[in-house]
């Protein structure tokens, strides 16, 4: 019995390994059925995706009382018969192309020698030339001569003929059949599993409710049909605009007079699928057969001007209007699932991949089960921004924090982004402080690199509105946290002058921030220093352990408001006997106390009342707009910001209700 406990601890020591080979060899297991099961899984997936871009119509005919069988079948029957008719187009340019090759050799080998002649002192660029001759030579058919060994050839070998035996009824029929049957079969089966997917849409859509979790209806219901719903607009916008794209190009190769235009026009709308390198695929063949056909190389020119202006115009001005930014996939995952899905399903594979990981993304951001497809997959930022925030504070990396915020600050406010990013960072390392997992070196190091950003970004002026939307672009971690912070609250773009501030606001330093004890306490306090500072309240700061020490603030006859910061948790009788300390040192002042960690607004005011603190504020905005609130009041007669629901106090509202609207910046 004495072992049971040794045997317990060595378990869960070693249960991570465990679950990492577990997941190996599940995703193994996966990738085998996958490759395997091909055959089969294929055309059930092209099915699937092909029902995302048939419900519209489908649909559409039901509003019009069309039956939904007879409108899947009339979708449907419309749908295949314009595949088979791309199909037929693309198999008859491609033997007409193929027909002509042997028309452009001559072109080609002049061109080639040319490259030979302008390349002979170049050592690496002669050897590529010589590499594309000799293939060229290999791939051409030897001298009917040399077959026949006839005497003006360079050899006189002597003619072997081996005839094989002659096959029978059955073989001969496997040997013509089987390439048309195959793919007969596919496309059989991918139009039986289609017209199923449609008129079982509800039933599936049930059965995968019932998978995904049947305990919530409304929200599993509800984030079924939204992928849904999703995945059939993005599917339909991209086949709309990869459409345009092979038609802009076939148009462009006609004019430029590159041989069989609609083919590489067909053949460029179906590799756009493949994102980042789908469209250089899709411009090799075009510039080739330009430089074969050409004797100069404008037309190669042309060709490759072509393919340079139209797809960025589609990648980065069409797409975005028409389905957002991409696909939401990360670069990697792109480049990752077009790999893998190439190597498990071939060429179709390579098509299929962008909407596959896609379909796993989406999936991932509305299943609970399956929240991780999301961050492995997706493009958006793996962690909260203060999260990341708070890494790059452990890295000791402030200089990336320095750069998100000032592009944040292109945006949002300074005050925004401290509330947001910065103090919610600080709340984080305060817990990891908390539990013990930061030791003495480490506390300093995280606090000086807060401390360096803050000070930086104190310095920052950045015009917001100059530079609209520079911080979407900028990166997605910093898009991310604009768009979790939301828009700036009113107090934001008060900046008071002396001659809307009462009488006793207008010394030097009105305000005086006070830090609790706790390390990164000091941070909080320069950050609320700073944010007074910006809408011309300046402050000065000082530690608790100073005042305990003795030393005294400066001109503390001017001393209008003492703002007490708290980070850590502490008692609040404590708190309760520092207010009264304030006020018998400083006469007629007010108190503020910023409770940093507390969010529950149903609390505030009986904390508030037990502190005994003229206001009691939770964030860098409320205590913003308590202060400014306070400093409009004339002497004995201090306005208190009210508040709501959510505990958020509003600049300029006296304890009368009346409004005074706030001074703009």
């Amino acid at each position: 019995m004495s072992d049971d406990p040794v045997t317990a601890r060595q378990i869960r020591q070693g249960m991570p390994i465990f679950v990492a080979l577990a997941s190996v060899l599940l995703v193994l297991a996966v990738m085998a059925a996958l490759y395997l099961g091909r055959e089969i899984l294929m055309p059930v997936t092209l099915a699937i995706l092909l029902s995302f871009v048939l419900v519209p119509a489908v649909r559409a005919l039901r509003r019009l009382l069309v039956p939904r069988a007879l409108a899947v079948l009339a979708v449907v029957a419309v749908t295949f018969g314009l595949l088979f008719g791309v199909g037929s187009l693309i198999a008859s340019e491609g033997a007409q192309l193929a027909a002509d090759l042997p028309r452009y050799s001559l072109t080609m080998r002049d061109k080639i020698a040319a490259l030979r002649g302008a390349t002979a002192d170049v050592g690496t660029l002669s050897r590529i030339v010589d590499l594309v001759q000799d293939l060229g030579n290999a791939l051409q058919p030897p001298p009917q001569a040399e077959l026949k060994g006839e005497p003006g050839s360079a050899t006189h070998p002597l003619t072997v003929e081996i005839k094989a035996a002659k096959a029978g009824v059955l073989e001969t029929f496997q040997t013509f059949a089987g390439p048309v049957l195959h793919p007969l079969a596919t496309t059989g089966l991918i139009l039986l599993f289609t017209i199923f997917i449609l008129l079982q849409r509800e039933d599936l859509r049930n059965r995968a409710i019932r998978i995904a979790g049947s305990g919530d209806l409304r929200r599993t219901t509800a984030a079924i049909d939204d992928a849904a719903s999703r995945l059939s607009r993005f599917f339909l916008a991209q086949l709309a605009l990869n459409i345009a794209f092979g038609v802009v190009i076939g148009a462009g190769l006609w004019f430029i007079g590159v041989p069989s235009p609609t083919l590489f026009g067909v053949l460029a709308a179906i590799l756009r699928f493949v994102p980042y390198i789908g469209a250089v695929i899709s411009a090799v063949l075009p510039l080739i057969l330009a430089a074969a056909v050409d004797p100069g190389w404008s037309m190669v020119i042309a060709t490759a001007i072509l393919f340079v202006v139209v797809e960025p115009i589609a990648g980065h001005v069409v797409e975005p209007l028409l389905y957002g930014h991409s696909t939401g996939l990360s670069p990697i995952a792109v480049i990752l699932a077009a790999t893998i899905w190439t190597f498990l399903w071939g060429p179709v594979g390579l098509i299929l991949a962008t909407p596959l990981t896609v379909c796993l993304v989406v999936l991932g951001r509305h299943v609970e089960r399956l929240w991780y497809l999301d961050v492995l997959l997706g493009d958006q930022p793996a962690l909260a921004p203060p999260e990341i925030f708070y890494q790059r504070m452990l890295a000791g990396d402030p200089a990336e924090a320095i750069d998100q915020g000032r592009q944040f600050l292109k945006e949002r406010a300074l005050v925004t982004y401290y509330d947001e990013v910065v103090l919610a960072g600080l709340l984080l390392a305060q817990e990891d402080l908390s539990r013990g997992t930061l030791d003495r070196e480490r506390q300093a190091e995280v606090g000086a690199a807060i401390r360096q950003v803050v000070d930086r970004l104190g310095l920052a002026r950045v015009r917001r509105g100059v530079a609209r939307g520079a911080a979407r672009g900028a990166s997605r971690e910093t898009a991310a946290a604009v768009a979790a912070a939301g828009p700036d609250r009113q107090v934001a773009g008060v900046v008071l002058g002396p001659e809307d501030l009462a009488p006793r606001w207008r010394g030097r330093t009105p305000v005086l921030c006070v830090s609790s004890r706790g390390p990164f306490d000091e941070a909080a306090t320069l950050m609320l220093s700073q944010t007074l500072g910006r809408h011309g309240l300046d402050a000065q700061v000082m530690a608790m352990s100073e005042i305990r020490e003795g030393r005294r603030p400066e001109r503390v006859e001017e001393i209008a408001m003492i703002c007490f910061s708290y980070l850590e948790p502490v008692s609040l009788s404590q708190i309760r006997f520092t207010v009264r300390q304030a006020r018998a040192a400083v006469p007629g002042v007010r108190v503020l106390v910023g409770f940093w960690r507390e969010r529950d607004p149903a609390g505030l005011e009986r904390l508030r009342r037990a502190t005994s603190a003229d206001d009691l504020v939770t964030s860098l905005n409320e205590a913003l707009a308590a202060v400014v609130a306070a400093s409009r009041a004339p002497d004995g007669a201090a306005e208190r910001p009210t508040r709501g629901p959510d505990g958020i106090g509003r600049p300029g509202v006296p304890a009368d209700g009346t409004f005074r609207p706030p001074v703009p910046a």
